[in-house]
């Protein structure tokens, strides 16, 4: 019986995870057990980060709105109630971008959420 060679497999699966770690620092790129243990870690760490970047982005978007809407002298509670109470469905990531680009609408979106706010 013929004695059974790994070294293609073997050879194979460590140049695999040495191109992925490429670019890293010292011997994390280079010697295949660093490598090995890194690429872990990286993988863990974005699987990680994928989830904060929505929460990260929806904390930024809150600031900007609650900036604007203090420039137009309401709190960003009693915005998002009016704007609730108004049947005025636009989520934070575009009142955000209306909040830092567009003034006059924000403006409108402030009228209409005080509006709303003074009959109720």
């Amino acid at each position: 019986m013929a004695k059974i060679k790994h070294s293609v497999a073997t050879r194979r699966r460590k140049k695999r995870v040495l191109k992925k770690v490429k670019g890293q620092w010292g011997d994390r790129s280079k010697q295949f057990q660093q490598a090995r243990r890194s690429l872990m870690h990286s993988l863990v760490y974005a699987y990680r980060d994928r989830r904060n970047k929505k929460r990260e982005f929806r904390r930024l978007w809150i600031i900007r709105i609650n900036a604007a809407c203090r420039c137009a002298g309401i709190t960003y509670s009693n915005f998002m109630n009016g704007l609730k109470k108004a049947k005025v469905n636009i989520d934070r990531k575009i009142l955000s971008n209306l909040a830092v680009k567009d003034e006059a609408v924000f403006k409108k979106l402030v009228e209409i959420a005080v509006g709303v706010e003074s009959r109720g």
